[in-house]
Parts: C-alpha cells; sequence; structure tokens
C-alpha cells in the first residue's frame, strides 16, 4: 500500500527530521532482499545486522529506529538514523523505555530490565525463507506509561512460524513520551508539542516501510495491532494523516475511544494538554527547558507520576487532527479493515476503574437516576442492581472497551471497510479461581502461542490439547486477517460485522453470533454524544455511580 505524496507530507516539512524520514519512505518500497550466504545476516537500507536462531526462526532485536531522544533530543520529534556501517549484532533486546520504579507487584508485574532513554528500538522475527509475507507491527500496552516490545509474551516465533513477520516496537512513554508544554510548542517549528510517542509509533512504521523488505516482509501489507494502550495507540494512528499509508489493516485489543485533551484549549472537563504540562512542572519546580532536560530521566519520570501526570494523546491539529469519535463519525481515519474487540472480564483485573459497591440497591438505583435521567431504565436493564458488583464491572469493561470495539467495526462498515468484532469470554481453572475469569490482557497467550511465557503472578494456563486448540484457532484468524483483511479457521467462518452486528466469541472455541449485548452499545454511544455536546465531560471510565449528571435527551443525539 503505497503512501502517496501530498500536501500532509510538505506541512509536516516544519517537523523536519520526521518529515524527512516520512517523505522517503515511498522509494524503498520496491526494494528486494539480497541473497544473504548467512540467512542471520540481513543487509538493509538502515545498515547490516546479524541476528540469531530461534528454532526455524531468524530473530533481529534491538534494531534502533531514531537517534536516541537524550539531552537536547528530550521532547522533540524522533529523528532517522543515518545508515550504519559494519554488522551490527541485533541478537539482543534493546533496554525498555523510561518508566515508573516498580510498586507493589500484581499480575502484570515482570521485571523488564534495564531501562534508558536510549530506547527507540525495535525486534524482528521472520522464516529465513519469507519473500513478500505479511507483516504484524506489535505496540504493547501499559496505559502509555509502562510496558516494552521485549515483555516474553509478545514473542514473535509462534506467529512467524505461520508465514508472518512479525515486529515489535519500544516508543516513549509517559511524561517523556506525552508532555505538552507551552515553551516546549514555542521552541517547535510546528507550534506544537506532546505525542511523541505516537511520533515515534510513526517513524517506526516508517522504518517498517523502508526496510522490511530486506527480513523478507511486505511493505504494502502491514498490519498495525495492539491491546490496550497498544489498542488506544492503533486508534489514534488510524487518526492521524501522517500514518496514513503506512498500514493496510488494524487489530485493535481492548482500545478505548475515550476523550482525550486538547493542545492548546480545555475542553470536556479536562484542562490543556499545555495547561496540564505547565501545571506539573510548576509543581516539580522546573522552571525552564534547560532545568526539564537536565533532570534525572528516572527522577523525573517518578516525580511526574506521583504528581497525577497521566499520559495521552493530544488534538495538536496535526498529529491528532481531532477528538477520536468526531474524525471516525466524519470518516476521516485510515480506509482499512478492522478485527476489534474485548474480554468479558476486563476490569476483574483493574479494578481501580471501578467505584465501590454502594450500601443498597436502593442507594445505587438512586445514583443511576439522578446520574442519567431518561437513560436509567435502559442502563438498569443492562447493569440491574440485583447483582451490583457484577454490574459495577459490566458497566466500566462495556463504556471502555465493549461501546469502542463495536463503534471501531460500525465505523470502518460504514466506510466501505470490512470490521470483525470479537468477545474473548474463555476461562480456565487457575484464573476463574482466582476471580479472574476472562481478565484483561488474558487473551494474548492465545493469540501469541505463548502460554509458557507470561509474567510471575499471571494465573498459569493449563498444557491441555483444549488450550491449545483455542491458541491455534486465534492464531489462524490473526494470521489470515493480515494476510489478506478476512480472519478464516478451519473451525468456525467468522463473518463481517456487516448490518446484522455479526461477531464472535472465543469461550474454549470459536461461536459466531448476532446482536452483541443487545442495548449496550447504544447506551454507551448516547451517554458520549450527551456528554461531547454539553462539552463539559469526558468519556471514559467515569460511568455508571462515577458518571457526571447527563442533560436531557437531544434531537442531535439521535436513540
Amino acid at each position: 500500500m503505497r503512501r502517496p505524496r501530498s500536501t500532509l507530507f510538505h506541512r509536516l516539512a516544519v517537523m523536519a527530521a520526521l518529515a524527512a524520514s516520512m517523505v522517503a519512505c515511498g522509494s524503498m518500497a520496491s526494494a528486494r532482499p539480497a541473497p544473504q550466504s548467512d540467512p542471520l545476516v540481513v543487509a538493509a537500507p538502515a545498515g547490516t545486522v546479524r541476528g540469531r536462531a530461534e528454532g526455524d526462526i531468524r530473530a533481529f532485536k534491538g534494531i534502533p529506529y531514531a537517534v536516541p531522544p537524550v539531552g537536547e533530543g528530550r521532547w522533540r520529534p524522533p529523528v532517522p538514523l543515518a545508515p550504519w556501517t559494519g554488522v551490527r549484532n541485533a541478537a539482543q533486546f534493546g533496554p525498555a523505555c523510561i518508566q515508573p520504579t516498580p510498586g507493589p507487584p500484581h499480575i502484570y508485574s515482570q521485571d523488564l530490565g534495564a531501562t534508558s532513554e536510549d530506547c527507540l528500538t525495535l525486534n524482528i522475527w521472520s522464516q529465513t525463507s519469507a519473500r513478500g509475507a505479511p507483516v504484524i507491527v506489535w505496540i504493547h500496552g501499559g496505559s502509555l506509561v509502562a510496558g516494552s516490545s521485549k515483555e516474553r509474551l509478545y514473542d514473535g516465533a509462534r506467529l512467524a512460524s505461520e508465514g508472518v513477520v512479525v515486529v515489535s516496537i519500544n516508543y516513549r512513554l509517559g511524561v517523556l513520551g506525552y508532555l505538552a508544554h507551552p515553551d516546549l510548542s514555542a521552541e517547535s517549528p510546528a507550534a506544537l508539542s506532546g505525542n511523541y510517542g505516537i511520533m515515534d509509533q510513526i517513524q517506526a512504521l516508517t522504518w517498517v516501510q523502508q526496510n522490511i523488505v530486506a527480513f523478507g516482509g511486505d511493505p504494502a501489507n502491514v498490519t498495525i495491532a495492539g491491546e490496550s494502550a497498544g489498542g488506544l495507540s492503533v486508534i489514534y494512528l488510524m487518526t492521524s494523516p501522517y500514518a496514513r499509508g503506512l498500514f493496510a489493516r488494524a487489530i485493535v485489543q481492548s482500545g478505548y475511544m475515550i476523550s482525550t485533551p486538547e493542545l492548546k484549549q480545555a475542553r470536556f472537563g479536562m484542562p490543556s494538554a499545555e495547561e496540564a504540562g505547565a501545571t506539573l512542572t510548576r509543581r516539580l519546580q522546573l522552571p525552564s527547558l534547560r532545568a526539564m532536560r537536565a533532570t534525572d530521566p528516572q527522577v523525573l519520570t517518578d516525580q511526574a507520576a506521583m504528581a497525577g501526570f497521566q499520559p495521552f494523546g493530544a488534538v495538536d491539529g496535526m498529529i491528532l487532527p481531532g477528538q477520536m469519535v468526531d474524525v471516525f463519525d466524519q470518516g476521516r481515519q485510515a480506509p482499512v479493515p478492522v478485527l476489534a474487540g474485548f474480554n468479558s472480564g476486563e476490569i476483574r483485573s483493574l479494578r481501580i476503574l471501578a467505584p465501590p459497591v454502594p450500601g443498597s440497591a436502593a442507594d445505587y438505583e438512586r445514583v443511576i437516576r439522578d446520574r442519567y435521567g431518561d437513560m436509567a431504565d435502559d442502563y438498569l436493564r443492562l447493569y440491574p442492581s440485583s447483582d451490583m458488583a457484577e454490574s459495577i464491572l459490566a458497566a466500566t469493561r462495556d463504556a471502555l472497551y465493549g461501546w469502542t470495539s463495536e463503534r471501531l467495526v460500525r465505523r470502518q462498515t460504514a466506510l466501505g471497510q470490512a470490521g470483525y468484532l470479537y468477545l474473548f469470554d474463555h476461562g480456565y481453572p487457575a484464573a476463574d479461581a482466582a476471580g479472574l475469569h476472562a481478565f484483561h490482557a488474558s487473551e494474548l497467550p492465545y493469540m501469541f502461542g505463548n502460554p509458557d511465557r507470561t509474567p510471575p503472578r499471571w494465573p498459569r494456563v493449563p498444557d491441555t490439547a483444549e488450550e491449545v486448540a483455542l491458541s491455534d484457532a486465534m492464531i489462524d484468524y490473526w494470521i489470515s486477517f493480515a494476510r489478506d483483511g478476512r480472519p478464516q479457521s478451519q473451525d468456525t467462518a467468522w463473518p463481517a460485522y456487516g448490518t446484522e452486528r455479526h461477531f464472535v466469541t472465543f469461550d474454549g472455541g470459536a461461536r459466531p453470533g448476532a446482536g452483541l449485548f443487545p442495548g449496550m452499545f447504544d447506551l454507551h454511544e448516547q451517554s458520549m454524544c450527551r456528554r461531547r455536546m454539553a462539552g463539559n465531560a469526558p468519556w471514559n471510565w467515569n460511568v455508571g455511580l462515577m458518571s457526571p449528571k447527563l442533560a436531557e435527551g437531544s434531537a442531535r443525539c439521535p436513540r
């Protein structure tokens, strides 16, 4: 899929480093891999690398895709590397990006080893024989705060064994990746700041366009994929004009199309991104850019996290041209097929997102009726007071992940692109015993085929034929979608969402259905619409008992 040269790239010229790499990538797409006497040595346009054999798969790890954003490079767009000379050792992962010092252990805790600002690297898994293979670029989760491409769960060897090239990427996190500030905007040729983590992802995709042929991949057949904050990142990339043409398909697992700050103005109950950044630096007593850039990155990251800094993309009119819901409603998102879904137990491992259970059913209903007004009956039908604990978990899940997943496939369908919706509802003994049936991210061991590579406190996935069969089916669907945009498996057909609202449930097998959770999408779409029209409240996990009081129905929010 060749990117058109358009005014987008001339506009981006004000961001010189990023623009140069993005405009140049088109000329690389027609390259062919040179024959190699040693299959572990690959001569790519970026330079020559030596990988390592992992069974029948070649792995190339820790390949830099941009200049390290340190010193004066901190809080600037990524700068592409000049091609290196000699053979670069690509046998080991690079360091993870700087992230907050770990607190008390939890289900997702793991030792990521060294961290550094010099972290803009990617990893590649491919078969030696790969030529023109589909490419999956994986974007890790972690709330845009934590995580790394080298997490064991994301090992791409199993997927690569099915004939795709797998790429996983690092990108700047937390305050280093998403800080907007008036002084940073003032020094920028484009008068912008923030969104550095998103620009890193765009630069990584540009690198893939320039170099992936040498590793056996097809730059015209790239699928971007991610889970949680990785899914959010995929939506950001679908929204951004500057990622247009860098991918042909998208997979969003437990993503969330929430409101996001605007760079210059306060909207939807949130301060502007610049104001939030200025407030943070005042609180941390950093009076200048020089002081900000001179601060130790780990200290800065820890202090920002303790001060409550929340990293999100900022609507700046360029990298992110508008609120995600607006861009999709206007049909301005990337016109690509989408596979999207969520897990039935998302909030079981994310209970911090849910409010406490009220003292009585009467209290629950009173608050819901006060908050939702003419929508309260619909809300209580879906989330009744008869089981308040489960209703609270389900409402928070649906407002974040369920509504987003269905909205994505609905909007792509309206755009004339195929959309495929799933619900992951699979449990297994260790997870169910811990009250974690189909918890957030629990599909990942199956989708990657890595049940033995989960974090230490993750409920152990049993080694049984049933679990292997589910994993094999999910891999078939994901690989075939990356190959030609249609998820297929030998066992069960997966129909496109279409007008009948088709979906597939993974609950030990794959079961097709139609009309997922009737009324769910309409309720949360109406809630979002009323908040958007009022302009004074965000739409995210402030749902149900934590919802603002919603305005009565409006002709501008059709039911």
